[in-house]
């Protein structure tokens, strides 16, 4: 019986349930794509999907509406509707605007789209201010699709397996939506709360298509459009954009009684972040109407996109007398290695509320927070806010993945698929094996016996091997990690094992509170923060016989703890107990340079083989550390947050040290470290980074060497780590090592294009020019200061990876020079 009831009180609801629904076309009968619609005098509306349909839900019955379709290029329509139960069908043709040039004169001399665009500029700070404040429901849809791919390659995404693609039917591996309920207040400050989030094939996923990723305001001086790159593009309404554009009228056309200037934007030079296409101004208020440009992959130093198309409708608020927002979609395509990708993101704003200011707590470092059941609406609420109506394609790829996940997460499948995985061969003797068990969510893990991680030469212990055993479990709803493992490594020279186990575990993802214990025996460099590389150190050994990497013995336990204790505050705690001996040479092997001698493991005198450079002794050290994100904000998902670093203000870093209870007492010692680190984006110049640290030892004067405070200094001409804000190029290992009072400074400026691509010829490069500065001082010598000048961005095509810089050095009057060579990550 309550079946029953409920089943007609559905029906019921879906019957009285009024709907607007429609298709948009030209007059060939082409569709329009993201054509806004919009009810008239209000903020409420929608938008037209790939195939031209929209789909409207007004909110009583009995009303005669007023639809605006509007679409940039045709002439806006005004169709009235008298709202019923049920559905009603709206179809519209669209005709193209006829753009009048003949009341238009053009004196001598005179480019009339400068006046324009010169009055759109002056007016940008009213403008802008007219719609600072505002709440909004905001909807957002993003389709990702592999259009090709080379043979014989296979692609795992999510629950998806591809491994043919045809470009008559493209497979999409990325298809979610998202609802969420927005205040914003220009220029940074934003809430949103995401109510319904859906990933096609993934219901315990959330979609990252949040309205954070889609705020981009052309009022502003410059626009980025890719902040993991953040190279900043150039508005055409920016102060200085003449120095960027050419500006040409294309025609004007009235909607209602505004009248709608259309003007070509045109890039003065190819290579600089700078957008080209179409931009509608509205006379008199010199507003944004409608935004219609592309962006080439290269401008905005992306590669792996080809271009980029952004489009942006507005419409007109009668009680505000203002233009809004309310329409955006962004397509690309792009890729390399011969696989070919598409993605098409559209999002809705409806519903604006503007006000003239917010209460107190409105905004906080909590950008973000999604409902705990977001992930879990039903279908019915998809159908009433879905603001862009799904395609055949994509309502056939949410009941095909939603199917294969239903069996995808049934026992059978899932056990099924472990064993199929589990399968043991003699192969995964030497390559690893992985056991997984679902079910329970661990997994065992055998790094094999030629694990490449594990490898290495040196001239301590020679070659040596290495591979490890681990085990791993997680518990998702609570955000938990539970890690055991144990390495080993065996250096043939020595003809000695020695053997780390550690243990972890990680409480929760919200704030990461983790614990853990780490024992056993290994080799460990002098300086280990950031160690030298195994491989680096065993190619500049076998080839030019250079051992830099300096080894002693460590036998240890320590116990570790860590948290984010509040907002952007993060704590460290450690307690080491280590017994610590001296290591010696014991190969001369070489490939090449065979008549020269190795240097000695002793990092103080490479001539002496007889001392290790201290004596074998043992201690306690107990360390204590808090860093200092000032401005963090972050993402709340239900069992996870997601911290977004603020670069308005630096990062502060404090630590203190204290080695006790040592076997002789000239070994111990405490050390106060602290460092300031910040990267700040100068508009569309680039970004200037700087690392300024400083530490004081007390007690000091006779501590083990490993103990010393070592500059990360670096003597192969190779830089593979990427962070120059901490290394210096130059510098020898060991010579500037201290137990004194230190500074080291680090300045870096990356032009990202800004001064190469206004140089003709030099612009067909792509390359940024980066300027760097280093010093290192101590209380008991001279100091130690590098210029460097290179280039980041280099390569060909899509493979940009390589850096390269001059680099001259300054020590106890002795100038030096050399060049770096690195492979560079996000154009650093």
């Amino acid at each position: 019986m309550k079946f029953t009831i409920t089943l007609l009180l559905s029906l019921f609801g879906l019957l009285s349930f009024a709907q607007i629904k429609g298709k948009i076309t030209d007059e060939k009968g082409q569709p329009i794509v993201y054509a806004s619609i919009t009810i008239e005098n209000t903020s409420r509306g929608t938008s037209s999907n790939e195939k031209g349909e929209y789909e409207l839900y007004p909110k009583k019955e009995g009303e005669t509406l007023y639809l605006n379709f509007q679409y940039l290029g045709y002439k806006t329509q005004r169709m009235p509707m008298a709202v019923k139960a049920g559905v009603m069908v709206l179809n519209i043709t669209m005709v193209e605007e006829e753009f009048m040039m003949n009341d238009i004169v053009i004196k001598v001399g005179e480019n009339i789209a400068d006046g324009i665009m010169r009055n759109a500029i002056k007016s940008k700070k009213a403008n802008s201010k007219n719609t600072s404040k505002f709440t909004v429901d905001f909807y957002s849809k993003g389709n990702l699709k592999i259009l090709k791919l080379p043979k014989l390659v296979g692609v795992s995404m999510g629950n998806q397996e591809i491994s043919k693609v045809d470009s008559l039917n493209p497979s999409v591996i990325y298809l979610s939506e998202t609802v969420s309920k927005i205040a914003y207040q220009k220029p940074d400050k934003i809430k949103e709360r995401i109510v319904a989030s859906k990933i096609s094939g993934n219901d315990s996923g959330y979609s990252f298509n949040t309205a954070r990723e889609s705020f981009y305001d052309f009022y502003d001086e410059a626009i980025n459009l890719n902040k993991s790159i953040d190279v900043k593009m150039v508005s055409p309404l920016a102060n200085n954009a003449f120095n960027y554009y050419k500006f040409q009228l294309e025609g004007t056309f009235m909607d209602g009684k505004h009248l709608i200037n259309k003007i070509r934007v045109i890039p003065k030079r190819d290579k600089e972040p700078v957008f080209e296409g179409a931009i509608y101004i509205v006379e008199d208020s010199w507003a944004i109407y409608g935004i219609e440009f592309d962006v080439l992959g290269y401008r905005m130093q992306e590669p792996l996109i080809d271009k980029l198309a952004l489009v942006q409708n507005y419409s007109y608020q009668a009680p505000l007398n203002a233009w809004i927002k309310t329409v955006q979609s962004i397509d690309f395509t792009g890729g390399m290695l011969g696989v070919k990708l598409q993605a098409k993101f559209s999002y809705v704003f409806s519903n604006y509320e503007f006000v003239d200011h917010f209460e107190a707590k409105t905004f906080t470092e909590e950008m973000i927070t999604y409902d705990a059941a977001s992930n879990k609406v039903a279908a019915e609420y998809w159908q009433e806010h879905r603001q862009i109506p799904l395609t055949e394609e994509e309502v056939k790829d949410y009941h095909v993945k939603d199917s294969v996940q239903l069996l995808k997460n049934s026992a059978v499948y899932i056990d099924s698929l472990d064993r199929s995985s589990n399968r043991f061969g003699l192969g995964k003797l030497l390559s690893g094996y992985t056991y997984t068990n679902t079910p329970k969510s661990y997994t065992l893990q055998y790094g094999g016996l030629v694990e490449i991680g594990e490898a290495g030469f040196n001239t301590v212990q020679g070659w040596q091997f290495g591979n490890s055993l681990r085990f791993k479990k997680t518990n998702k709803e609570k955000g938990s990690t539970t890690a055991v493992a144990a390495v080993f490594n065996y250096g043939f020279a020595e003809d000695r094992l020695r053997v780390v186990g550690a243990i972890a575990h990680q409480f929760n993802a919200i704030d990461r509170k983790k614990i853990s214990l780490t024992g056993g025996s290994s080799a460990e460099q002098f300086n280990a923060s950031p160690p030298i590389s195994k491989w680096v150190n065993t190619a500049s050994s076998l080839l030019f016989k250079d051992n830099y990497m300096k080894l002693y013995n460590k036998e240890f336990v320590k116990a570790e703890y860590s948290q984010e204790v509040y907002n952007g505050i993060f704590i460290d705690a450690g307690l080491e107990y280590a017994k610590r001996k001296p290591l010696y040479n014991n190969t001369d092997y070489v490939i090449f340079n065979r008549s020269a001698d190795y240097t000695s493991n002793n990092p103080l005198d490479p001539t002496d083989y007889s001392y290790a450079g201290f004596d074998t002794h043992r201690l306690f050290k107990a360390t204590v550390g808090g860093a200092f994100n000032f401005g963090q904000r972050y993402i709340s998902q239900p069992h996870q947050r997601i911290n977004i670093p603020s670069n308005r203000y630096p990062v502060l870093s404090l630590k203190y040290e204290k080695a006790f209870g040592a076997t002789e007492s000239g070994y111990q010692y405490d050390l106060v470290t602290a460092q300031l680190a910040q990267e700040i984006a100068v508009n569309n110049k680039g970004d200037f980074s700087y690392q300024v640290k400083a530490g004081k030892f007390f007690g000091a004067d006779d501590i083990a060497f490993m103990d010393y405070y070592h500059f990360n200094g670096n003597q192969t001409h190779l830089n593979l780590g990427g962070n120059r804000l901490s290394t210096f190029n130059i510098m020898p290992y060991y010579e500037w090592s201290t137990n004194k009072e230190f500074v080291e400074l680090h300045l870096e400026h990356n032009f990202k294009g800004y001064i190469m691509n206004k140089i003709p010829l030099l612009d067909l490069l792509q390359w940024n020019l980066v300027l760097g500065y280093h010093n290192a001082i101590t209380t008991d010598r001279k100091p130690y200061q590098e210029f460097t000048a290179g280039f980041s961005n280099i390569g060909i095509g899509k493979f940009r990876g390589l850096r390269l810089d001059y680099v001259r050095s300054l020590q106890h009057g002795i100038s030096k020079e050399g060049i770096m060579v690195g492979v560079t990550l996000f154009n650093r």
